[in-house]
């Protein structure tokens, strides 16, 4: 720690001592730094009245047709999860979301030592013909549509998503409840589908490498994407919050993919300029795993996210989410989903996994 800290910076490092138990100066072995994306999604069963529902980001990430067991693919939608309410985040302009007010002091010293960590992961060489693999445990909240909401119990998930720069149709491959099957783009019945290159939307190795390294620089880039992609969309400007969009689209970007050191270091840090971020000093992932948290209200939907690090290496574990006021889908404080990443890296086909460097026996390489 540097002597030279002042009194109110020395309180503050203290009190992220405490939080933070061990060191996390050492370098860590190679991957642990990789981050996962957590595809917090909405799916809706049209034969019935049930549906499960995750909060979700409202931007950038394309339809996408995930394959549930049970669910035939054309009953799958992806969509937001909406909630009514009339509090509001400031919203600030796509320039003020880098500039002006930021995290508090504690959540930006965290985020600060995150990213110091995270710089030190090793960096990757990944080719077009490779797969970005994650594992994952999975909560969320299940119901009717408009009523109270219930936990689902926690179930393991593999994807494998493409590294091509090219636009693709098939972006991968999902492994849940005992199935695999296609991530596909999604859309309208009778149009054709459009492929998506590599970008927000299909965010691979290289094209996250290619991303500016200076925080500021690249909190602008995600602010002007958000604000082009709402443009497009023709979405009132009274339903637009650039703060609360690029949280979620930071934590997207960094639960989503193994992810360049640089980017990922850069990306803590622009995090740290947000508005309204703050520390909870204790939160437990999908897999019961104690953690230190990075966080932020979402006072427009009604919900509290949380990036949960690991409090001595911290190495990130996954998010949850819960309600932060009463709403039809529950009381205060009621979780709606909640992740934690069991393994991740990058491989050279469908269904091989990086623990064992093959496909699962009995299993061809490709779909």
């Amino acid at each position: 720690m540097n002597d030279r800290t002042c009194g109110p910076e020395r309180a503050e490092r203290g009190e992220l001592e405490r939080l933070l138990p061990a060191p996390a100066e050492r370098d860590l072995p190679p991957g642990r730094h990789l981050h996962h994306k957590d595809t917090l999604m909405r799916l809706i069963d049209q034969d019935g009245d049930r549906a499960t529902a995750r909060p979700r980001p409202r931007l950038l990430r394309p339809a996408v047709l995930l394959p549930a067991a049970g669910l035939a693919l054309g009953a799958v939608l992806l969509t937001t999860l909406a909630v009514t309410g009339q509090d509001r985040d400031p919203a600030p302009s796509a320039a003020g979301a880098s500039s002006g007010t930021t995290a508090p002091r504690g959540a930006a010293v965290l985020l600060d030592q995150i990213a110091s960590v995270a710089r030190k992961s090793d960096e990757l060489k990944v080719t077009d013909d490779q797969f970005v693999y994650v594992r994952t445990l999975e909560a969320g909240s299940e119901g009717t549509l408009g009523g109270p909401l219930r936990m689902t119990a926690p179930s393991e998930r593999e994807i494998w998503i493409t590294q091509k720069a090219g636009p693709v149709v098939e972006e991968g491959l999902i492994h849940e409840d005992g199935s695999y099957g296609p991530i596909t783009v999604g859309v309208p019945d009778g149009e054709t589908p459009v492929g998506y290159p590599a970008g927000f939307n299909r965010p691979t190795y290289t094209w996250l490498a290619s991303l500016p390294t200076d925080p500021d620089a690249l909190l602008r880039r995600i602010t002007t994407e958000i604000t082009q992609d709402q443009d497009s969309r023709d979405t009132p400007a009274g339903d637009r919050n650039p703060a609360q969009d690029a949280f979620d689209i930071i934590g997207e970007l960094l639960g989503g993919t193994v992810m360049p050191p640089k980017t990922a270091a850069a990306l803590y840090k622009a995090a740290a300029k947000i508005p309204g971020v703050t520390v909870d000093p204790d939160v437990v992932d999908a897999a019961g795993r104690h953690g230190i948290g990075v966080a932020r209200d979402d006072v427009r939907d009604g919900w509290h996210t949380t990036w949960i690090f690991d409090s001595a290496t911290l190495e990130y574990l996954g998010q949850r989410t819960s309600l932060i006021r009463d709403t039809s889908m529950g009381k205060k404080g009621t979780l709606l989903s909640k992740s934690a990443v069991l393994e991740r890296g990058v491989v050279d086909a469908l269904r091989e996994r990086p623990s064992t460097g093959m496909p699962s026996a009995g299993e061809p390489s490709t779909t």
